[in-house]
This record gives C-alpha cells, structure tokens and sequence, in this order.
C-alpha cells in the first residue's frame, strides 16, 4: 500500500496546474480502481478447468452484445496484441488469462500484460527496448510515462481534435489499456447483468453470493462445482431478462461458431495451397486450383455472411473488412474471367494478391482490429454503405488483379517471352471494370455525401484521392486507345496506378488521418508499406531498364543486318 499512497502523492503534486474539478475525478477514478480490489482472494490462472461452458455467456461490450469467448479474445489483443500469453512459465489462452483477471485478481498490476510498442516511448520512459509488454504496477510507478499520459490528457482537454505526436498518442493509447486492465479486475468491465428489456446492462456487485460462488468455484479448480455455480448464475440471469434470451441468444451461438471457425483464416491457407499447383501445366493440376480456390472463396462468403448478421451491416466499415473485401472480390474477378478466357494468369495474378491480404489481416490484428464494432451515425445508412463503399472497394479489388497481372507480365517481358502480348489484353479488360466501378462508386459516395453531409463533394481528402486515381486510371486507358503507349507501357501504368489506390486506400486514413472519413482512420504499417512500394518502384526500373535495352540490341541487330 505504501506505493499505492506514494503513486497518489506524486500524482497530486503533479496536476495542481489542472483546475480543481479534473483533479478531484481523476483523485476519484484511481482511488475507486485502487481499493476496488483490495481484498480479493490469491489465485494462479487456471489452465486445466474447462472453460467451454462460459465462452456462450453473453456480455455487453463496446456497445454491442457478444460471447464471452470473443470479449475475452478482443480484451487480450487490445491490451497485449496477441491471442495467447505465457505468464508465469504457463502457457494460457485469452480466455483462461481473461477468466482470471475476473474472477481471481490479486496478483493482476504484476503481470506483463500492458503493450507497449513504440520505441520512442520507451526510450524517453527508461523502459527496456527489447520488452514489449510491462505489468500494471510498472507502468504506474514511472513518472515519465505518467508525466506523458498527463501532458496528453491536457492537449486534449484544450483541442479534442489536436492529433498528437506519435509518442503522445502512444502513451495514450498505454493509458487506456491501463483503465481496461483495472475495469477488468475490479469487474466492472464484465456487464453480464441485462435490465427487463436487455439494453442497458452492468456488472455483478463484488459481492453478489453467485460471483462468489463461482469464483470459489474456480479457485479451487473443481469442475463439477464450476459447472454447477456457472449454470445457477446463466439460468439467474435468464429469469431477468426472458426476452433477451429468447431473441438474442441465436446471434450469440452464430458469433460464437464464426469465432472459433476463422473462415478468412482457413481461406488464406487453401489459397496458399491452390498457388503450388498453379505452375504444373497440368489439366489435373489445374482443376486442382479452381477446387481450392472456390472453396476459399466459399469460407469468404460464408466468414461475410456471418458477420453480416452479426453486425447487421455490411462488412466494410474499417480497414480490416475492406482488405478481406478487397483479397474476396480480387478471387472472384480472377474466377470470372478464368471462366471467359481460360487462362492461369488471372489466378495466378490474384491468388499472391488474396493470400497476402488475409496474411495480413490475420497477422496484423493490432493495427487491423477483426472486433465487429457498431456503425458510426454517419455510416448507419446501409443502402448507401452498400453501394458506395462496396463499389469502391471492389474497384480496388479489380486495379490489385490488373496490378499482380501486370508484374507476371514484366517479368516475361524481361526473360524476352512473347506471352506478355496476351497479358497486355488481359491486363486492358480488367482496367476496364476496374475503372467502371470506380466511376460509379465516386459519384454514388457525392450523392451519400449529399444525403449524409448536405453537399455533393467538399474536396476532402479521401474524394480528392478517389478522384486522382480514377483521373490516373482514365488516363492509361486513353493512352493505350490513342496509341501514346503499347502494351508494356499499360502494364507500368497500371503499377504505378495501385500506388494512387494505396494512397487513396491506406494513406489518407492510417498517414494523413483528417477529413470527414474519420470512422475509418488508424496508424502503422507505415514503414513496411514505404518498404513495398520502394521494392514494386525498383522492379519498375528494372524493367523499364531492360525493356529498353532489349529494344536498342533489336534495332542495333537490325540495322547491321541491313
């Protein structure tokens, strides 16, 4: 206790300069986390208690209601970035680590369990460089950290909107995970309870007879006694609210099935495979490719459809859905045209295309959260999400396929191949429906903006960029028609062309971060997307390089023949 009082002194000393008011609440919000806990009982996370019987438990959580497997999933991202954590010398799942920090808390502020990634922060905090995840109790008593978490908290008290620098944000960001930890621990994060009606729900009081069951329960690792004490609380909390379960329980069960079944995780894997059997010339093998690759494309639908009913909306609201949207509709382009044309290349464009995209949001779950949130107010018109970011999107989807399909055909091009010519037609065709759903999505989003904002167009930053890359798309094409460029320079300009479509995609929501877009903002991945586009510019040099010097042994060979 006496760093508890020690943390509480300097924390007085170094807010005098805030007014009186803030000083007292954030007093209260740290007096109510500190000795909200106190008296809890000493407990290691359980590891051999089965948890299949909560993980259905429906809670209220950010907004929305969900299983407890999925809080418990989200909870362990947001505050360490990953699904599992080995505490202890004990290998545990979100869900084992969540259970614990709710039901057994007293040893909580000392595991590592609060990411801390950015490296500035570390460094102007003393905090090890080669740690990435510190305990409750460390990152309370350093005073630099708490030092930048309150310069934070004052530049948002003078400007809501200021964007802070990124060693700013970061501590906040450090702080906010703090707040869940100790929301989680004291349990008043865990809103199990629903009123008559089931919409506005609380947590159970630290003293309700049923919690303390099932933490006695669960602390002595007796399974028939957690079953039993579990099963008492569900069949307590069905009685208050008979409504909800009757009606709710069925998109519990459905979000419960699509958390556990990761439909875009098995997909990238079956794509992975189908990519293997691409280079055989091989009937079989082609046959092959189509099976996985369609069976891909049905774990998408069916991951989209589930998360459809679950949200209620379509699946395009952050980065995260439109980069799954993008790998889904750049396989189905690749499908329909392979059915037309009969050819490898479109798969073989678009299955590295999808892979990578669904690697990436697998992989990348901190930057690219998978949480279904609720829409903004902005966005609660569906019939207009529907129609213009589906369609935006799935121009993206068409440009990434004329993209891949353009660097098979450089690289042909470069091992002196005449197939590149079949390429270039290709490459045409799929430009073409790429900027036909471009055009329309922009000016259905001016007629959503109308509806949504009182105006058709305001120049913001992500219709400015739309329409640069829709003008960039509109003049490769013209170029090609009006014989300024052949083939080889179609297939540069629809390279160069994706880069307008990152920024317009990536960089004005996760660099430029401004504008009326801002449901859809978020940070990193900035330096491995500079490191992409340095790598595809150097290729492009490369091949450019080449080409031009094939074209000059040509003419030079000619004109000595003659």
């Amino acid at each position: 206790m006496d760093r508890v009082f020690g943390y509480l002194y300097w924390y007085c000393r170094h807010v005098l300069f805030y007014t009186e008011t803030i000083m007292i609440m954030r007093l209260l919000l740290i007096l109510t986390l500190v000795f909200g806990i106190v008296c809890r009982a000493n407990a290691k996370i359980q590891t051999t208690l089965s948890l299949r019987s909560l993980e259905s438990l429906p809670i209220q959580d950010q907004g929305r209601k969900k299983p407890f497997l999925v809080f418990a999933d989200e909870f362990l991202l947001a505050m360490s970035g990953t699904s599992s954590l080995t505490l202890d010398g004990i290998s545990a799942t979100a869900m084992e680590i969540t259970t614990s920090l709710w039901l057994t808390p007293q040893n909580w502020k000392q595991l590592p369990l609060v990411l801390v990634k950015n490296r500035q922060l570390k460094s102007s905090c003393g905090l090890p460089a080669n740690q990435d995840r510190f305990s409750f109790e460390t990152l309370r008593d350093n005073a630099r950290l708490q030092l930048q978490i309150l310069e934070g908290q004052e530049a948002r008290e003078r400007n809501p909107d200021a964007k802070l620098l990124d060693t700013a944000k970061a501590a906040e960001d450090v702080a906010s995970r703090m707040i869940i930890l100790a929301a989680l621990a004291n349990g008043s994060l865990v809103r199990i309870v629903p009123d008559a009606a089931g919409n506005s729900w609380t947590a159970l009081s630290p003293v309700d007879p049923r919690l303390e069951k099932l933490r006695t329960a669960y602390s002595s690792g007796n399974s028939q006694a957690f079953e039993t004490s579990l099963s008492a609380l569900k069949s307590s909390l069905l009685e208050s609210a008979p409504l909800y379960y009757k009606s709710g329980v069925s998109k519990i069960a459905l979000e419960l099935f699509y958390q556990k079944m990761r439909p875009f995780h098995w997909a990238w894997i079956l794509y992975l495979f189908a990519g293997f059997f691409l280079f055989p010339k091989d009937h079989r093998a082609y046959i092959v490719v189509w099976s996985l690759t369609l069976t891909g494309l049905l774990l998408q639908v069916t991951g989209f459809i589930c998360r459809v009913l679950i949200a209620g909306r379509p699946p395009v609201s952050n980065m995260y859905e439109s980069i799954i949207w993008v790998a889904f509709g750049t396989i189905l382009f690749a499908l329909l045209f392979e059915s037309i044309y009969r050819s490898r290349f479109f798969l073989m464009g678009a299955i590295p295309v999808a892979t990578a995209s669904l690697i990436l949001a697998d992989s990348q779950s901190v930057i690219l959260s998978p949480a279904i949130h609720p829409l903004t107010a902005v966005l609660q018109s569906n019939f207009w999400l529907t129609i213009h970011v589906l369609t935006i999107t799935l121009s993206y989807a068409a440009f990434a396929l004329a993209m891949a399909i353009a660097h098979i055909a450089l690289a042909k091009t470069m091992r002196n191949q005449t197939t590149p010519n079949l390429l270039y037609g290709y490459i045409y065709r799929v430009l073409q429906v790429g900027v036909l759903l471009l055009a329309c999505g922009t000016i259905l989003g001016g007629v959503w903006a109308n509806y949504s904002w009182g105006r058709f167009w305001n120049w913001d930053p992500k219709e400015t960029w739309a329409l640069i890359t829709l003008l960039i798309y509109l003049i490769v094409l013209h170029g090609r028609i009006a014989g300024k460029w052949n083939g080889f320079g179609l297939a540069v300009g629809s390279i160069l062309g994706f880069l307008s479509v990152l920024m317009a995609w990536y960089g004005v929501n996760f660099v430029l971060g401004t504008g009326l877009h801002s449901y859809g903002f978020g940070t990193g991945g900035f330096r491995y997307v500079i490191c992409a586009v340095s790598s595809d510019l150097l290729f492009l040099i490369f091949a450019i390089a080449r080409n031009r010097f094939y074209r000059h042994t040509i003419i030079t060979y000619q004109s000595a023949k003659n």
